[in-house]
Formats: structure tokens, C-alpha cells, sequence
């Protein structure tokens, strides 16, 4: 089915876009030249919600914990890598902490054994999408479906087949919307970062996560190495501090326990 078929309910920004042409036509009755706020506060919430990933403008977004939740759930972006997961697995398992992997699809099928020991250590696996392509949402409803669609493939043939997708740097569009439908994936993003700019931002990465870390947050962290063999070890003491504060003050739950709904499916 094409995805600008498929029938709906319609979004946040569809139901505000109503409301705008409805109020224009009512303040064009009174002075045409009034009819331009509505439109134009519709066009800047348009461009400004791509960029605000707790906002659910375009489509239903998961981005923490229902209400009340006193978990937290612990996420890892842009993996698997040889250089990085192993050493997250190995510091999970010494801390008995859960995690979710977004994984890009064309690293899974790069390093499927990657995949495998994630499973193995009892995580879970989302999709980050194939490429990573930070303007991927600017992309044809074809090229995003086609892109979203191969990682579920890649997925698949080891074994999984996740029902999250989460982003390339949390950005949406209308467009996701539909192929995310036709693809049966929920979108999910984050509601705690702390920009390490995908571990190239490590100093201090441990304190500024606990200063900001509330119960029901949803963490984005990345598995990828830093740049260097000294800052890759800086970012494991990080890691271990990070690890020992949540162990100690935060009670950290597998990511379908704090959003109660389940992240992938076994083959």
C-alpha cells in the first residue's frame, strides 16, 4: 500500500493545521492581512518540531516513562562496533544493568556476531535505521520506508525483528508517520542526553548525566569508540562511575518494562 494512502487519525500537526486555515479564514473576514499569524505560527511549530524529539507534533513519540514511573532505561545509539560493544557488555554485565541497542542496520549486517552477544547478555535491539543519515528525514517517504525497511530485513535474518524505531538524532517528520504505520514500528527517542557527541564529548560524561537523570528518563548514550586509545579510556572510568550511580541511587528496568510494551519480537 502506498503510505500517503493509508487511512488514519490524524496527528498533532495535522489537527493544528486544520486550526490554523480555520482561523485564517475567520480573521481574513475581519482584516485579510490578520490571516497570516495563524499560518505563519503553523509553519514555524512545522519547522521547529522535527528538532524537539519529545515532541509527538507529527506522530505518536515515546519519549520516557508513563507518569509516575521511578525507573530509568538505558539506551545505546549508533552500534554494534568491535571497538565499543564488547566493552559496554563486559561493564553491563559487571553492573547487572539492562539495555536497549539501537543498532544501524548496516552494522548489523557488518558484525552479526555483535548482534548475537548482545542478545546473548539478555539486552535488546531497536532500529536506528540502515545508514545513519543525519538528513534521512529529508528524504522521499520511498527513501526513508526503503531505509527503515532494510534494517528490519537485516534484523530479521539474525533472528529479531524490533517493533521501536528510533531516529538519526531524534528528528521526525509528517512522513515517518506513514511509513512507520506501514512497517507496524512505534517511534521512539529520549527524554536524557547530554550531547557526548557520539563519545567524542566523554569528560565528565558520568556527573552530567546523574546531575541530569530523573526516574522515567529514557537515556541516550552511543556505542561507539572514541577517537583515541586515551580517551577511549577515559570513557570506560566514566562508564564504571556512570554504572556505579545508577546501581546505587537509580533503579534501572529493561526499556519495556519503563514504556510497558515490548521492544523486539524473536524469530
Amino acid at each position: 500500500m502506498n503510505c500517503l494512502c493509508r487511512g488514519r487519525r490524524f496527528s498533532t500537526a495535522e489537527r493544528c493545521g486544520f486550526l490554523a486555515l480555520g482561523l485564517a479564514a475567520l480573521l481574513a473576514c475581519v482584516q485579510p492581512s490578520f490571516c497570516v499569524i495563524p499560518l505563519g505560527l503553523f509553519l514555524l511549530a512545522c519547522l521547529c518540531a522535527p528538532f524537539l524529539p519529545r515532541i509527538a507534533f507529527f506522530l505518536p513519540v515515546i519519549s520516557r516513562g508513563p507518569a509516575g514511573s521511578h525507573g530509568i532505561a538505558l539506551t545505546f545509539d549508533d552500534g554494534p562496533c568491535p571497538a565499543s560493544t564488547p566493552v559496554l557488555l563486559q561493564l553491563l554485565a559487571q553492573y547487572q544493568l539492562p539495555a536497549t541497542f539501537f543498532v544501524i542496520g548496516k552494522k548489523a549486517e557488518t558484525y552479526p556476531e555483535l548482534i548475537q552477544s548482545i542478545l546473548n547478555h539478555g539486552h535488546s535491539i531497536g532500529n536506528h535505521s540502515y545508514h545513519h543519515d543525519n538528513l534521512l528525514m529529508l528524504r522521499s517517504c520511498t527513501v526513508l520506508k526503503r531505509d527503515v525497511a532494510a534494517t528490519q530485513q537485516a534484523l530479521a535474518t539474525l533472528g529479531v525483528s524490533p517493533h521501536l524505531f528510533r531516529p538519526p538524532v531524534g528528528i521526525t517528520n509528517s512522513r515517518l508517520k506513514l511509513v512507520l504505520e506501514e512497517l507496524d514500528l512505534q517511534a521512539i527517542t529520549f527524554s536524557c542526553r547530554v550531547f557526548d557527541r557520539g563519545n567524542k564529548n566523554i569528560r565528565h560524561l558520568a556527573g552530567r548525566v546523574l546531575h541530569r537523570l530523573k526516574p522515567g528518563d529514557i537515556l541516550l548514550l552511543h556505542d561507539n569508540p572514541p577517537p583515541t586509545s586515551a580517551e577511549a579510556a577515559i570513557w570506560q572510568h566514566e562508564l564504571e562511575q556512570l554504572f556505579a550511580g545508577l546501581t546505587s541511587n537509580y533503579q534501572t528496568v529493561p526499556l519495556e518494562t519503563l514504556i510497558m510494551r515490548p521492544v523486539m519480537r524473536w524469530h
